[in-house]
């Protein structure tokens, strides 16, 4: 692996603490002897501070960073159904990387970058956070509802699907009370004449909104918000997604077959997208071997059992 080092652009690693250290990986002497290598150690909560050496795993971290306490109904908080910490410790590290890679274009020198989950959940957490602290108070957990704007939230249509409808200024209450609801009293209803009123007294509202909802179908209902120019969105399941049709694949090759995936979100405009064949197991071992002249490579068993005694 040092052969591989010696020629590499990046070094990454998100071993628990002090692991990469013992398996003779450690950043600041890498960097020492690499002066062009931008290292980048991943973790839990940091190099520093009390919980530096504690375990991290995705749904923990949604915990301790308050997320799961702002994500749920009322009634209980909730995991937000990705892996979403890991999601954004990954997109920070690559955002971070390619900055020290532009960089060192211009100055020849490598970074070392160090990226905690706790750290990059906290950093989305910055609207709650500063509602706390400015306000006093974090915002509620409402579900499918919005905490500071209504009506936008959830409604069930005649079958039972979920529409969720976002009305984000006074002209849109006023299209949808007349063209949505058929209501038009509801505009100067003084419980529902401003946001604030209306936020204050959401449970009237939805029950209003729901009345008229249940009686319309899907299509119907369409109609109605594409007239009033109201925003909306159906509460899709997994096995919707699969048929939306705004979903774009990608055809990928794996080993005997093709597979399908969502296609990767940026367009290269003029670019056609296209993913490589996912490798078949050890399909390019010995080719690595070969390349970094590496004597043990007829022991790939052995150097894993190595490594995971240094590990445990």
């Amino acid at each position: 692996l040092h052969r591989m080092i010696d020629r590499a652009d990046v070094f990454i690693q998100n071993l628990g603490p002090g692991a990469a250290k013992r398996l003779g990986f450690d950043s600041a002497e890498l960097r020492m002897k690499h002066p062009r290598l931008i290292t980048c150690d991943i973790s839990g909560y940091g190099a520093q501070g009390p919980y530096r050496d504690k375990k991290a795993y995705d749904l923990l971290v949604q915990a301790e960073t308050g997320l799961a306490s702002i994500t749920g109904s009322p009634d209980a908080p909730g995991r937000v159904g990705v892996s979403i910490c890991d999601i954004a410790v990954g997109m920070t590290a690559c955002v971070g990387i390619l900055e020290a890679l532009f960089e060192r274009e211009r100055s020849g020198q490598g970074k070392a970058l160090k990226i905690s989950m706790f750290d990059c959940m906290a950093d989305w957490m910055t609207v709650p956070f500063l509602y706390q602290e400015y306000a006093g108070v974090a915002p509620p957990r409402v579900g499918l509802s919005h905490p500071s704007i209504a009506p936008y939230g959830a409604s069930p249509v005649d079958k039972g699907e979920l529409v969720i409808i976002g009305v984000q200024n006074h002209a849109e209450w006023i299209c949808f009370c007349e063209k949505v609801l058929n209501k038009p009293e509801l505009v100067d209803d003084p419980r529902f004449s401003d946001n604030e009123k209306r936020v204050q007294n959401s449970a009237a509202l939805d029950a209003e909104i729901k009345t008229v909802f249940a009686g319309l179908g899907r299509q119907e209902l369409i109609a109605g918000l594409h007239a009033a120019n109201i925003a909306y969105g159906f509460v899709n399941s997994v096995a919707d997604l699969c048929k939306h049709p705004q979903l774009r694949r990608v055809s990928v090759p794996i080993p005997g077959a093709q597979t399908e995936l969502i296609a990767p979100p940026v367009i290269v405009v003029d670019e056609q997208t296209s993913l490589g064949p996912v490798p078949s197991l050890g399909e390019h071992t010995q080719r690595l071997w070969k390349e970094f002249g590496e004597q043990q490579r007829d022991q790939p068993e052995k150097m894993y059992e190595q490594t995971q005694e240094v590990l445990e």
